[in-house]
């Protein structure tokens, strides 16, 4: 590959929380901005460290959409180059094969194609709902809820469940171009006005479905002293069994979202239970954005015109990660308040 590599943008994937989050991050900008990239380190802490198949999918599909040059593209590679072109809208289906999660993936993908000079359509094949990674519903009932206040419009439907191990999940989507975000602020939560949510089974016996929401109804009722509306789904369409809890707190000024998962020998009431730990540390806690939005926001809230910021109940590593990379990329001034693990203030200056 001829290229000026002095021009090559150096990430060092191994900092801060040192997954795959720096790759895709690094990436979508790269792509975005035509900046030419090198990511080092790959996930070099990790147990099995660099490229992981989910990983290659992210590299790969993001090639294609920008017909990028690259170097280094293979299973467990530590180094990779990107080389960006156009950013071409079209119709994409992409599989990545096993459980690896498509809302992971879609984090690479979307914002480059919300700069696309046409409509995108895309197919994403995988796991929809995976461990450390964001539920299909966290996807659609918060994030773009949120990103349609910046101007960015995407659609998604869900086809068929994804669950670990099997995976096989389908979700379409179209991507609809803007051509420039508006700013935001999300910084007072103000007061809670409804708590919703869904209790989800595939392949399971009807009462652990029935069991995950009486569970969190009870402990709503009792700790939290509000009602809930909670719908339960039987025998969502899957290739296999699981479970699958989440709740949403839709509040004066935020959207936050808490689920949880299934698996062989977990309890359905210990389903429930680590979802509705997750929105009574919420509630209980200063703060406007849950955690898991706080850091998905930041590559979008970076490339908006003016200034906008948010509060978040807890400052995470991935936030600080993801902040730490969108400084690679951009000349914008963002400043931040708040210890890690605590309540956390992000401004973004971006004139």
């Amino acid at each position: 590959m001829e290229f000026n590599r002095e021009k090559l943008i150096q990430i060092d994937g191994s900092y801060g929380e040192g997954g795959g989050q720096i790759l895709r991050t690094a990436l979508a900008f790269s792509g975005i901005l035509k900046k030419p990239l090198q990511v080092y380190h790959i996930r070099a802490g990790r147990k099995n460290p660099g490229l992981q198949p989910q990983h290659l999918m992210a590299v790969g599909s993001l090639a294609k959409v920008t017909e990028a040059r690259t170097e280094g593209i293979r299973s467990g590679s530590e180094t990779i180059t990107f080389i960006p072109d156009d950013i071409i809208p079209g119709d994409y289906s992409f599989d990545v094969r096993t459980a690896g999660s498509v809302t992971l993936l879609l984090q690479a993908l979307m914002l480059p194609l919300c700069f696309a000079p046409g409509a995108t359509r895309l197919t994403l094949i995988g796991g929809t709902h995976v461990p450390w990674s964001p539920p299909f519903h966290y996807l659609q009932e918060v994030l773009l809820p949120i990103l349609r206040s910046m101007g960015i419009f995407v659609e998604a439907v869900l086809k068929r469940w994804g669950w670990y191990p099997k995976g096989g999940g389908i979700l379409h989507l179209e991507i609809k171009p803007v051509k420039e975000l508006k700013p935001l602020s999300l910084v007072n939560k103000g007061k809670l006005k409804k708590i919703r949510g869904i209790s989800a089974t595939s392949h399971l016996p009807r009462h652990v479905g029935e069991r995950q929401k009486d569970e969190a109804l009870r402990r709503i009722g009792k700790e939290l002293k509000k009602d809930a509306e909670i719908e339960v789904l039987y025998e969502v369409p899957a290739n296999g069994p699981g479970s699958f809890f989440f709740l949403v707190a839709e509040s004066e000024g935020a959207i936050a979202g808490f689920s949880s998962l299934g698996k062989r020998g977990k309890k359905a009431e210990d389903v429930a239970k680590e979802a509705v730990d997750s929105l009574k540390d919420y509630v209980e806690s200063d703060g406007c954005i849950d955690p898991h939005l706080a850091d998905q926001l930041v590559p979008f809230m970076s490339l908006a015109k003016g200034n906008s910021s948010f509060t978040t109940t807890q400052t995470t590593e991935h936030l600080l990660t993801n902040l730490w990379v969108v400084q690679h990329f951009l000349n914008i001034e963002i400043s931040g308040s708040g210890e890690k693990g605590k309540m956390g203030r992000i401004e973004f200056l971006n004139k």
